[in-house]
């Protein structure tokens, strides 16, 4: 971990409040090309499933379709991604069939993580690709926005079994 991972984290966070603001489960993404002294951010993206009614509409899944056309290139060598909360299986797949260098997250999902937690895809050798994997940039932070949601929505007493389940899964951790 660096100052520039706290850095891009914090965009990250944003975008997860944003998502928060839309009643969406607040999960953030940046990503961010290039080196030490030299970056650039290419895209930045919040889960967007009920607003966009897509069950694809992940942050990551956002953040590198963005990305991707902003560089008109499918294949994001070079690229770290950064992301409140550890990638599920889809978005996993999709940042390594991205070709990306990185990825940072903030905190774990033990339900469903695919870097680290349940699965991990970052390590099969029996892939083609790699991605380098950060884990606790802003640990607690991004922990605590999954928190505060999950708590709203039970406060709220909104029927969403699902995500409710989700939810207690984050607040026993």
């Amino acid at each position: 971990m660096n100052y520039w991972d706290e850095i891009f984290m914090s965009l990250a966070l944003a975008q997860a409040r944003y998502a928060l603001q839309n009643k969406e489960v607040p999960v953030g993404a940046v990503v961010v090309q290039g080196d030490a002294g030299n970056h650039e951010v290419l895209a930045g993206a919040y889960n967007r499933r009920e607003m966009d009614g897509d069950p694809t509409a992940h942050a990551e899944i956002l953040a590198i379709r963005e990305a991707s056309r902003r560089r008109g290139d499918w294949r994001l060598n070079g690229t770290t991604i950064y992301v409140t909360v550890e990638p599920c299986l889809m978005c996993m797949g999709a940042i390594l069939l991205a070709r990306m260098d990185r990825l940072v997250f903030g905190c774990e999902d033990p339900k469903g993580g695919a870097a680290g937690s349940l699965y991990d895809l970052s390590a099969d050798p029996r892939l083609n690709h790699r991605v380098v994997v950060t884990r606790g940039v802003k640990e607690e932070e991004c922990r605590q926005v999954i928190r505060d949601f999950f708590s709203r929505l039970r406060n709220e007493k909104l029927p969403h079994d699902s995500v409710l389940s989700f939810g207690q899964a984050w607040n026993h951790r």
